[in-house]
């Protein structure tokens, strides 16, 4: 090999490693501390820079990005002497990289030792309750310690969260025994609360119920009364234009007694005082007639126009008290088979009366009581 290549190859060699130990290339959001001769004396930004070799060398490389710590749990005693431990989420920044390599050996054991120190600080004037229930509280003055002590520290706390509270065992059985028993209480306050609205609507609908069959039963005797007094209106209508006789009514009336004592449950039977008017009525009204068609011959129309206006006054003078009853005329005659019939009747309405007073005898009935 040639003599004068090699001390070539040599000087290439040393402009290769001077020029790397020059040049430093720092990533985004890393700054590097460079010291010289074992003095701080600047901080690299990211990008290229350029160093003294030999001189100068890179004594830290600090993460400038928001950083997430999370502390392991630590005891705390509360206020009421309970130790319940608790471990810690802090997020925090480097803002000034040469404080934090020379103004601290170890700025996260510090921030974690300052941690629990502030911890039993707050926790200390709380019970346990309070503790549970004041998160926001512990928050907002941890990150006011820590964000003022890391301050120098070249350290900007962001945010500081409690991840978990754990209390003993025992008192978290006891907490499930409350935490149960109140929510059994609000159950059967839910449950006694429907049944109460439970009743008060069936209630209600009971009330709806009966007031519309209240209504509903008003309306329909209103109507039924209607109708059986318009039914009453027109028979007695009916009967003042056909100006029916008395003996008329009076079968009539004899046709409708049978119907008093066809049910089951009669025990009791009034007889109506104008009983035995109507009966005395029909037969003297139709033994007239009947006697009068046997002798037609022997004593002439004159006789049988005497007995007719006698019966005819008889009646009148019997139903002259009556309401509404019409006048009878004393001219009226009825035919052979008229009379047969009337006299069919009034014999049916005697036996329906003597019937009548046998089953009332029957049954325990000492006396008929008649209307005076």
């Amino acid at each position: 090999m040639d003599p004068v290549v090699i001390p070539i190859l040599v000087a290439a060699l040393v402009v290769v490693f001077l020029v790397a130990a020059t040049v430093r290339i720092v990533p985004q959001a890393r700054r590097y501390n460079i010291e010289r001769f074992g003095r701080y004396r600047r901080t690299l930004q990211p990008g290229l820079n350029f160093v003294l070799p030999v001189a100068d060398r890179v004594n830290t490389k600090l993460d400038v990005r928001e950083q997430v710590y999370s502390s392991d749990p630590k005891p705390v005693i509360t206020e009421d002497n309970l130790v319940v431990n608790i471990d810690t989420v802090l997020y925090y920044q480097i803002t000034d990289p040469r404080a934090a390599a020379y103004e601290v050996a170890d700025y996260l054991q510090a921030i974690d030792q300052l941690t629990v120190t502030t911890l039993r600080n707050v926790i200390g004037s709380m019970d346990l309750e309070g503790t549970l229930t004041s998160r926001e509280e512990i928050n907002a003055r941890l990150r006011a310690v820590l964000d003022d002590a890391t301050g120098k520290w070249g350290i900007r706390v962001n945010r500081v969260e409690i991840k978990a509270i754990d209390p003993p065992n025992t008192i978290k059985e006891a907490m499930e025994k409350q935490m149960r028993a109140e929510r059994d209480k609000r159950a059967a306050i839910l449950h006694a609360e429907g049944e109460r609205q439970a009743k008060i609507l069936t209630a209600e609908g009971t009330k709806q119920k009966d007031i519309l069959e209240a209504q509903g039963t008003q309306q329909a005797m209103i109507l039924r009364a209607d109708g059986e007094s318009k039914a009453v209106e027109l028979v007695f209508q009916a009967v003042h234009r056909n100006n029916a006789d008395a003996k008329v009514l009076a079968y009539k009336y004899l046709e409708t007694l049978p119907h008093l004592a066809q049910s089951d449950n009669n025990t009791f039977w009034v007889i109506p005082g104008e009983l035995t008017e109507a009966i005395r009525t029909v037969t003297t009204a139709f033994g007239d007639q009947s006697a009068g068609a046997g002798a037609g011959a022997g004593a002439g129309p004159s006789v049988s126009a005497e007995r007719e206006d006698a019966a005819a006054a008889d009646v009148a003078d019997s139903d002259k008290d009556s309401v509404g009853a019409p006048e009878i005329e004393p001219n009226s005659t009825l035919a052979l088979d008229a009379v047969a019939a009337a006299d069919e009747a009034a014999k049916e309405a005697a036996a329906a009366v003597s019937d009548a007073k046998a089953e009332a005898e029957a049954a325990g009935e000492t006396r008929l009581p008649g209307r005076r």
